[in-house]
């Protein structure tokens, strides 16, 4: 194996691997649980809290080259893919892409790239 390849080796065994390993033990586990379960329910609040808490984490207090947009730049991209997400019928992939065009333009426009 030629040393290029070293690095992309040890992201799949240390990154990817472990990560589907538990994804597909939750599945497996899910398979036959009532999706209106009071266990499903409490997981999926606990997964939406986490990324709340994320995103706002990203918004508020931004690393690196994110820092250098202005907060209400940042605060009116997550107001675009808000919108996105709820007049497209809840698609999460349209509410992400306007979230990210809007900060895109908006950050090139206002010179922060």
């Amino acid at each position: 194996m030629s040393p290029e390849l070293w690095p992309y080796l040890a992201l799949i065994v240390a990154g990817f691997l472990p990560n589907e390993l538990w994804r597909v033990l939750g599945l497996v586990m899910a398979r036959g649980l009532d999706e209106d379960s009071e266990l499903v329910i409490l997981a999926r609040l606990v997964a939406t809290a986490i990324i709340a808490g994320v995103i706002a984490k990203l918004v508020l207090f931004p690393p690196g080259a994110l820092a250098t947009i202005p907060l209400g730049v940042r605060l009116g991209a997550v107001g675009c893919g808000c919108a996105a997400f709820v007049l497209s019928r809840q698609s999460v992939f349209a509410g992400v892409a306007a979230g990210e065009a809007a900060l895109l333009l908006a950050g090139y426009f206002t010179g922060s790239h």
